[in-house]
């Protein structure tokens, strides 16, 4: 549930962009900046609270995450222009860092290596069904109560979702590992990942990839509306059943398909992310430059998110498996901050500046597929190199 309303705040704002430029008088790249202050502060924060998670009580920190992020969801109704926007949308990437960060690492100290990347699979399913909602609810709000009622319904509920994470357990750390924690400063781990080859690959591979889905998610309802001709409403509905439609089908897949190639090829988890990116690439190319009928856009764009998703678990599952106990809260700190600082915290504006400057939407679009497609080359590169773990 946490992590449902975590990617649902992440996204209203997106689905609401066209309400909000209208009134607060804002050009395309400044509609942008809100979504990448909140990944600013995400990622630089994530790896502070990963080094605290180490030491400190992880089912405490996540619930003021989660009422953190919850408040500032909200106060984004309350802006009266962009700075105030800004803000509050800078403020929201405190609390999803610390509730980001430590979920994976406790989830990991629940169960043994082998049924991880199945435990990860129902739990980042909570990723496209919550963007999708984002999307869906966030722009029917918006269009029957405005904006700001979108983003109060979307928010305070979560207050009450903290209160339930300190029902939580928190578990011992490593205890289905072979060997306990050790103590690690933080620039002795940073060098331990940075000649991890496995953990380098893997998040290369997956900041390549956020960039194009941060670019694809912020800008593709734009896209069809502007572009293609659909109401707004009706894109942003059509991009929310997309991501529900293929992310179910994709993650739920990713993880099924990646556990049944183990023992069958090297680098299974590596095999099935950079596999299945190949057609995610080449369906992304069809939607945005040949076809030009909607609803073969929107058959197109699903079928790409399937493919696209089945990263979502193996990847996450090879970046617990491939590190020590001490190092997991950490890894995934580092871990969030490579792939929004290179990925989704710049692909929005950059589109957003190149349609300004060019007056070409669908041209700014290109760099999607290419970024897509190059994350694909790096996981293959890696499953046929890499050892295994």
């Amino acid at each position: 549930m946490m992590n449902l309303l975590n990617y649902v705040d992440r996204w209203v704002p997106s689905a609401v962009k066209a309400l909000f430029k209208k009134d607060l008088d804002l050009t395309d790249a400044e509609t942008s900046w809100p979504l990448t202050a909140f990944v600013l502060v995400y990622m630089v924060a994530s790896p502070i609270f990963g080094a605290l998670a180490e030491t400190r009580n992880r089912r405490v920190l996540i619930a003021v995450g989660v009422a953190a992020w919850s408040l500032a969801t909200a106060a984004a109704g309350l802006a009266t222009g962009f700075w105030s926007l800004l803000l509050a949308r800078a403020l929201v990437g405190i609390g999803e860092a610390a509730y980001a960060t430590l979920a994976p690492s406790l989830l990991a100290d629940f169960f043994p290596p082998e049924r991880r990347n199945r435990v990860f699979t129902v739990f980042y399913v909570a990723i496209p069904v919550g963007s999708a909602l984002g999307f869906a609810v966030g722009g029917a709000l918006g269009a029957a109560y405005g904006w700001r009622n979108a983003f109060y319904a979307v928010g305070l509920p979560g207050l009450a979702i903290a209160a339930l994470a300190l029902l939580m357990k928190d578990p011992v750390r490593g205890a289905f590992d072979d060997a306990p924690p050790r103590q690690v400063s933080f620039v002795a781990a940073l060098g331990l990942l940075a000649r991890n080859p496995i953990y380098v690959v893997t998040v290369a591979g997956y900041t390549l990839v956020t960039f194009a889905t941060g670019g694809i998610g912020d800008w593709f309802a734009e896209f069809l509306h502007r572009v293609r001709g659909m109401e707004l409403e009706k894109a942003t509905l059509a991009i929310g059943a997309s991501a529900i439609v293929g992310g179910l089908l994709g993650t739920s897949l990713g993880g099924v398909v990646a556990d049944r190639l183990v023992g069958v090829t090297r680098q299974p988890y590596l095999a099935v992310s950079g596999l299945f990116m190949v057609p995610a690439t080449a369906l992304v190319c069809l939607a945005l430059f040949v076809f030009e009928d909607p609803t073969t856009i929107i058959a197109s764009i699903i079928a790409a998110q399937v493919f696209v998703w089945a990263y979502n678990a193996p990847v996450n599952a090879l970046i617990v498996n491939s590190v020590e106990p001490s190092l997991r809260a950490r890894a995934f700190g580092i871990s969030i901050l490579c792939i929004h600082a290179l990925g989704d915290a710049i692909s929005p504006p950059i589109i957003g500046t190149l349609s300004d400057s060019t007056g070409n939407l669908k041209g700014a679009l290109v760099i999607v597929p290419i970024t897509l497609g190059l994350g694909a080359l790096v996981w293959l590169v890696g499953w046929r190199r890499l050892r295994e773990v």
